[in-house]
């Protein structure tokens, strides 16, 4: 199986991404990435205004997919998720939706072993290990890997996990598929702004989608797709998942839209992803009890 190494990273999603490695459709093949962090962070003494903030959320990239062009939609495949032996989660002003409420920065490096995290002696959680960065080279603008979009990446969404699925547009040719930012577990909204921040090892398999045809990220789970939107507001990304959600319903159930709008309220949920990114993420569940298939 092909691996790509944690030491070929980028900062940026942008149209002219140079490859680092190239898999074929229908290759398994493993990433390993860096926390959020890239490593800067070793003990509980380092505060987060004493990294380099330039380079957080490094993704491990680019890999040019064979069979891939500008115009097709690439669906990933998330066989595994492998943690690192442990965690980070930082605190410090102006952090998070509360962060004019802290005061004192504080870092906190935490166990993770047997499948749990362990966050103190008598308070552990169990670990759902989730991609916060994931995505493929832009259509023209250049994106900081910090950023989410129509591309994919820092989306931290709690659903890009082992053994769901992730669609994305393809805008050049190859894809150009980064990620990184692993959580060992991430409640959504990422509300003090950070998940549990670990590195770790990403293992996929890329496939080609013929006759699908869409503008933002989906992602698909055993029971549900998920309509993902980033926007400068929830108000915009709400919107924005909604009509994407309508008008694939549509499409697929061959409804007219007054009755897909209809069956959006009655069946489907919105969910928030992240709200502390320079863009908000939403997404909307559709069941498959609904819509049992994307095409």
């Amino acid at each position: 199986m092909k691996k790509l190494e944690c030491d070929q990273t980028i900062n940026y999603f942008t149209p002219d991404l140079v490859s680092v490695m190239t898999v074929d459709l229908n290759e398994q093949f493993k990433v390993e990435t860096h926390d959020c962090y890239g490593g800067q962070v070793q003990d509980e003494h380092t505060s987060r205004w004493d990294i380099d903030r330039s380079i957080i959320n490094l993704a491990t990239g680019p890999i040019y997919i064979n069979g891939l062009k500008a115009g097709d939609v690439v669906k990933l495949d998330i066989d595994n998720i492998e943690l690192g032996s442990s965690g980070i989660m930082m605190t410090a002003k102006g952090l998070g939706v509360l962060g004019d409420t802290i005061q004192n920065e504080s870092t906190k490096i935490l166990s993770v072993e047997d499948g749990f995290v362990k966050f103190s002696e008598r308070l552990c959680l169990p670990v759902k290990p989730m991609i916060g960065v994931i995505g493929l080279a832009t259509k023209e603008d250049k994106i900081h890997t910090a950023s989410p979009g129509c591309h994919g990446g820092n989306m931290d969404t709690t659903d890009i996990t082992t053994g769901n699925s992730l669609y994305l547009p393809v805008f050049q040719d190859g894809g150009l598929l980064a990620m990184g930012d692993l959580h060992a577990t991430m409640g959504d909204g990422e509300l003090d702004g950070t998940g549990v921040e670990i590195d770790g090892e990403v293992t996929l398999t890329a496939s080609k989608v013929e006759g699908l045809s869409i503008l933002n990220p989906i992602v698909e789970s055993p029971d549900a797709f998920f309509f993902i939107a980033s926007a400068k507001t929830l108000d915009e990304a709400i919107k924005i998942a909604s009509q994407n959600t309508v008008d694939h319903l549509t499409l697929v159930l061959k409804e007219d839209y007054e009755m897909a709008y209809r069956l959006l309220s009655a069946c489907c949920d919105i969910r928030i992803s992240q709200v502390v990114n320079p863009l908000v993420t939403v997404r909307v569940r559709v069941p498959k009890t609904l819509l049992p298939n994307l095409i």
